[in-house]
Parts: C-alpha cells; sequence; structure tokens
C-alpha cells in the first residue's frame, strides 16, 4: 500500500510538470494581443482623446478667427428731413450712404494671432499628455489581467495539489498508517483551495472585462503573459539626475508661460486706439446733386486706456512663472520617487521570482518527498505548500508592482513632442 500511494504521487508529479510544460507553448500557439495593441485601441477609442483633437481643431479655429481683418460696416444717413419751411417733408433731404473701414493699429492682429497660435501649442501638448496618460492606464489594467490569469493558474495548481493530498491523505487513513483527522485537514485545504480558484476566475474575468472596456472593443486571444518577466537582470546603479527639462509636464508649464507673455503683448497692442475710415456719397434732393464725402474717427482712451488690461496679463504671467517653477520642483520629486519606487520594485520582483520562489519550490519538493517515505508529516507538507503558494503570489504582485512602477516612470520623463504651429498674418 505504501509503495501504491507514492506511486500515485509521483505519477501526480509527473503530469503536474508536464502540465506546466505544455502550458506556455499551448498559450503562445494562440494569438498573443499585445499592450502595444491594446495602447492604439484605447488611444482611438478613449473618450480623452476625442477631446483633445477637438481642442486642437478648436484652436487652429480661433487663430484662423484672430488672424481675420474686422468687418467693414455699411452706413446710411438721411438728414433734413420733417422739418418746417423748406425742411418740410423730403423737399430738403441730404441722403448719404458711405462705408467705415476700421484699421487696426499697434499690431493687434498679429498680437491675436501669437496667442492662439501659441493656443494651439498648448493644445497639441495636451493632446499627448492625454495619449501618455491613456497608456499608463492601459498599461495598470492590461498588468492586472495578466497577472490576474498568473495568480489564477497559481490557484489551480494548488488546488490540484490540494487535492492529490486528499486522496493520498485517504490512501493513508484506508491503509491505518494515519488517523482520520489527517484526512479531514486535507479536505479542509481542498475545499479552501477551490473556493479561491472560485474567487480568482471572477476576478480575472472582470480585469479582462475592465480591459476590454478601456479599449473599447473585446479582446481576441491570449494576453501576453510573459510581459510581468521583463525586468532588469542586473541590480540598479546610483539614481541618475532627475531631467525635466523637455518632459510633458514642464513643456506645458512652459506653453502657459507663452499665452501669458502672448497675453501681455496682445494688452499692449489693444493700448493703441484703432481708426475708422469711410468714403461716402452724399445726395442733395433740392438740387439732385451729388457729393462725395470722408470720415475718420479715432476713440479717446478716456475711461479705458488699456492700463488695467495691461497689469491683468502681467500678473497672470507672474502666476504662470511661479507654476512653472513649482512644476519643474513636482516633476523632479516625483522621478526621483518613481526611480526609487521602480528600482525597489524591481529589486523585489529580482528576489521574489528568482531565489526566494526557487527556495519555496525545493522546500515543497522536499516535503512532498519527505511525506510520502513518511519522514515528513501532513502539517509539515501542508506548511511547505502554503509558503510555496504565497511566494508565487507574492512574485506575481512583484512583477506586477515592477511594471506598474516602470510605466509610471516613463510618463514623468515621458519627453514632448515637437509641434510646428506658428502662424502667420494673412
Amino acid at each position: 500500500m505504501h509503495r501504491l500511494f507514492a506511486a500515485l504521487l509521483a505519477a501526480a508529479s509527473c503530469a503536474s510538470v508536464a502540465q506546466a510544460q505544455q502550458a506556455p507553448v499551448a498559450a503562445s500557439a494562440a494569438p498573443v494581443y499585445t499592450l502595444d495593441q491594446a495602447v492604439l485601441a484605447a488611444g482611438g477609442s478613449a473618450p480623452a482623446s476625442e477631446a483633445a483633437t477637438a481642442a486642437i481643431e478648436a484652436a487652429r479655429q480661433g487663430r484662423s478667427v484672430a488672424g481675420l481683418r474686422p468687418n467693414p460696416v455699411v452706413q446710411g444717413q438721411v438728414e433734413n428731413i420733417v422739418g418746417s419751411g423748406p425742411y418740410r417733408g423730403l423737399r430738403s433731404a441730404e441722403t448719404t450712404v458711405g462705408v467705415a473701414l476700421p484699421i487696426e493699429l499697434g499690431g493687434k492682429r498679429s498680437a491675436r494671432v501669437a496667442v492662439a497660435s501659441a493656443q494651439v501649442s498648448r493644445a497639441e501638448l495636451q493632446a499627448a499628455i492625454v495619449a501618455a496618460d491613456i497608456r499608463v492606464q492601459v498599461t495598470q489594467l492590461y498588468v492586472e489581467a495578466v497577472a490576474s490569469e498568473r495568480r489564477l493558474v497559481t490557484a489551480r495548481d494548488q488546488a490540484r495539489i490540494a487535492a492529490e493530498v486528499l486522496r493520498g491523505a485517504g490512501v493513508r487513513v484506508q491503509a491505518g498508517r494515519a488517523s482520520p483527522l489527517e484526512e479531514q485537514r486535507a479536505d479542509v485545504a481542498r475545499i479552501n483551495a477551490d473556493a479561491n480558484v472560485e474567487r480568482l476566475v471572477r476576478l480575472a474575468e472582470a480585469a479582462r472585462t475592465n480591459l476590454a472596456r478601456r479599449i473599447g472593443r473585446p479582446i481576441d486571444g491570449a494576453l501576453d503573459v510573459g510581459l510581468l518577466d521583463r525586468i532588469p537582470a542586473s541590480t540598479f546603479g546610483p539614481m541618475a539626475p532627475a531631467q525635466t527639462a523637455g518632459t510633458l509636464a514642464l513643456a506645458a508649464a512652459d506653453a502657459d508661460l507663452a499665452i501669458a507673455d502672448a497675453g501681455i503683448r496682445l494688452a499692449r497692442a489693444n493700448r493703441v486706439p484703432d481708426i475708422n475710415v469711410g468714403p461716402a456719397l452724399r445726395r442733395l434732393e433740392a438740387t439732385n446733386d451729388t457729393a462725395a464725402m470722408f470720415s475718420i474717427s479715432i476713440p479717446i482712451p478716456v475711461f479705458n486706456n488699456g492700463r488695467a488690461a495691461i497689469a491683468q496679463a502681467t500678473a497672470e504671467r507672474t502666476r504662470a512663472e511661479a507654476v512653472r517653477r513649482v512644476t519643474a520642483l513636482d516633476v523632479e520629486q516625483a522621478i526621483t520617487d518613481a526611480q526609487a519606487e521602480a528600482a525597489n520594485a524591481a529589486t523585489t520582483a529580482r528576489t521574489a521570482a528568482g531565489p526566494a520562489l526557487a527556495a519555496a519550490q525545493e522546500a515543497a519538493r522536499i516535503a512532498r518527498i519527505g511525506y510520502r517515505e513518511g519522514k515528513f508529516g501532513q502539517l509539515d507538507l501542508l506548511d511547505a505548500e502554503r509558503t510555496l503558494a504565497e511566494t508565487r503570489i507574492a512574485a506575481i504582485e512583484a512583477l506586477a508592482n515592477y511594471q506598474n512602477a516602470r510605466a509610471r516612470l516613463e510618463r514623468l520623463t515621458a519627453p514632448a513632442p515637437t509641434t510646428n504651429s506658428g502662424g502667420t498674418d494673412r
């Protein structure tokens, strides 16, 4: 009976190894839906991306509007009517029809175009920020989906082992080599393992559903389960100083400062009064004669001389400059923290998925052999299996944490795109 029990466990162990070796092959045979494909699909369907694209179009149309000249005004006037004496009725009416042409002075039009061009650049930069945020969000969902599947595989393996231990305990009890309590403990472990599988199945389905919802389409094929294992082979050296120049966050602050600078220029240009000139024709009803006229008008800046607008624009520029300095400090701190987080996550992942996991696997292997040979008790075997399961889960969590930390670091250090949104007067 002892040999029969040992043969059963040995066969189950061989089947486990064969299943573990065949699983990656079966997974690799299916088409893999990669992270880059998910990011590309999400970028095309995300409402935030659509809003950013619409904002760029609105800013470009705003630049076109800023480059337009003021419309001329058609004027009409009738004088000397409905009076007394010779001005009774329309006998002495003087009818004037003309066109008033506003002429902008002080470079208002080019200043408006400069503000609008700066706003276009800011909108394009915001679209790049949205794209980077979408990539981080999709990466986190993708990593969670892959990690959920890895957790489920581990849970199913532990449930299989628990079922094997229960069968072995039953053989031992029937042979009179163990008490029924041992079989009861094994049964409790199997029930808990099956419940854990059921729980992780729902979590894996939810993670995959969340990813599909984010990318706006169902996921066809398997996910790239090897994504979690891509960690640096060596330890991190001293962290490089955080470089904020050219990052998206700092570029956004620079764009806001450029808008504020252009606003000051526009406020100063608006201080210069515009003039209205207009030719006209006047018809004299009494003599039926026609005469040409020319008018010119200039507003007098008495109540609004533009100084308040310049002061407002200057204050806005001061605020934008202060925000830029704060942003530079915040980005430097965030990059430094993200570098440390990614480095620590990589170290933890290498340890958990390497020496710690290997040690737990070896301990479980020895416990199984010792249990079959009667050298170790059931509690020793269950403890070794529980430690192996916990170490596997810890390794999965560490690998997922590293991938998420790396994604956040890449988001913080993502370079700003080079745009050419400068406008010219038309």
